[in-house]
C-alpha cells in the first residue's frame, strides 16, 4: 500500500476551476473545469492561443481575478490568504519600472511597503541584483538599460521579498530572439539557484519546452487544459538541447495538443 503520509502537499492546486466574466454583451466563460496540481520546485509553463485563459489562471493564483466555481489553493491557503502571506512574486509582460526611481529604488519599493528596515532593504537589493547579474546597475535609471536588463530588474523586484513562488506572465514576449534565448538561460540558472516554484505564461513552444518541468497546454476559450506534459529533459539544459530528439518529440506533443484544443471550439 502506498504511503500517503510522505506525499508533499501541492503548492498550487486547482479542482474543477471555472471563471465566468459578466459583460455588457453577456457572460464570457474564461476558464472551464481546470484541474491542475503544481508541486514544490516545479517550473510550469502555460501555453495556448490568445484568449485561452493562461494569464487569467495566473491572475487567479495571484488573487487578481476570482474564480466563479471550483476550488484553488496556494500553499494550502486561499489565493487571498497566500497574497497576504507574501507567498509569491509576480512579473508582468512589461517591466513596469518607475522611470523616476533608480533600478535599486524600483526593487526596494515592495520592501519599503512591507516595512523592512533600511539595512535589510539594502542587503536584499544587493542580493537580488547579483542573482540577475545586474551588479553595478543599481544607481541607473530604467531608461538607461536595455529592454532585457529592465526585465531582469523586474524579476529582481519580484524576488526581493524572497517568496517561494514566482509567477511570470510572458516576461520575454516583447524581446528579440537573441535576447530571449539569453534570458531563458539566465532564468534556468536563477531557478536552479533559488529552487523556487515558477508558473510561466508563454506563446512560444520552444520556450515552454526548454524551460519547463511541466507544460500545461490549454484550449481556446473557454480555457481548458488539453494536456499536461511532464518533461523528461534534465534540469541542466544548454540551448543545444533544442536540437535533441527528446526536445523535438516534446515540442511535437505540445503542437498536437494545441491543435486538439481547437476541437473544443463552438
Amino acid at each position: 500500500m502506498k504511503d500517503t503520509m510522505n506525499i508533499a502537499p501541492a503548492v498550487i492546486e486547482a479542482r474543477g476551476l471555472n471563471l465566468v466574466f459578466q459583460t455588457d454583451d453577456g457572460p464570457v466563460e474564461a476558464l472551464k473545469d481546470v484541474n491542475l496540481k503544481v508541486e514544490k520546485g516545479d517550473f510550469v509553463s502555460f501555453i495556448g492561443p490568445s484568449g485561452c485563459g493562461k494569464t487569467t489562471f495566473l491572475r487567479c493564483i495571484a488573487a487578481l481575478e476570482y474564480p466563479t466555481g471550483g476550488s484553488l489553493t496556494v500553499n494550502g491557503m486561499s489565493p487571498d490568504e497566500a497574497r497576504r502571506s507574501r507567498a509569491y512574486g509576480y512579473v508582468f509582460q512589461a517591466a513596469g519600472l518607475y522611470p523616476w526611481r533608480t533600478i535599486a529604488g524600483n526593487i526596494r519599493l515592495p520592501l519599503e511597503i512591507m516595512g523592512f528596515s533600511r539595512e535589510e532593504q539594502k542587503a536584499r537589493v544587493e542580493r537580488v541584483l547579483a542573482l540577475v547579474d545586474l551588479e553595478g546597475f543599481g544607481n541607473k535609471y530604467p531608461w538607461q538599460l536595455s529592454g532585457g536588463m529592465q526585465q531582469r530588474a523586474s524579476i529582481a523586484r519580484a524576488l526581493a521579498f524572497d517568496a517561494d513562488i514566482l509567477l511570470m506572465d510572458e516576461p520575454f514576449g516583447a524581446l528579440d530572439e537573441i535576447v530571449r534565448d539569453r534570458l531563458n538561460e539566465e532564468l534556468l540558472r536563477l531557478w536552479a539557484r533559488t529552487e523556487k516554484t515558477i508558473g510561466f505564461v508563454t506563446h512560444s513552444i520552444p520556450e515552454a519546452v526548454y524551460l519547463s518541468t511541466k507544460i500545461v497546454v490549454m484550449s481556446p476559450r473557454p480555457g481548458r487544459i488539453t494536456d499536461v506534459i511532464d518533461s523528461p529533459l534534465p534540469r541542466e539544459r544548454p540551448l543545444e538541447i533544442r536540437d535533441s530528439r527528446a526536445f523535438i518529440e516534446i515540442a511535437h506533443r505540445v503542437r498536437e495538443g494545441l491543435r486538439a484544443g481547437h476541437s473544443y471550439d463552438e
